[in-house]
């Protein structure tokens, strides 16, 4: 039996403000993508926006880094 994943309501869209703002992603934000696109509750709005997440990091608009968490 698979348990649901269940994600806080507002943790795609402060992921996705946080990717933006700062121009890279890291190994955290991108397990947390990964739960993301299990869930079966996703809003079309929240599936677009991890395709366009996904379509800047193959253009190289978003950088990939190797770090668990980035802190300022």
């Amino acid at each position: 039996m698979q348990t649901p994943i269940h994600l806080i309501p507002s943790a795609l869209a402060e992921l996705f403000a946080e990717v933006n703002h700062n121009g890279y992603i890291t190994i955290a934000d991108r397990y947390g993508l990964m739960a993301a696109i299990f869930d079966e509750n996703l809003t079309e709005e929240d599936k677009r926006s991890i395709d366009r997440l996904l379509r800047s990091v193959c253009r190289g608009k978003i950088k990939l880094v190797n770090e668990l968490s980035m802190l300022r």
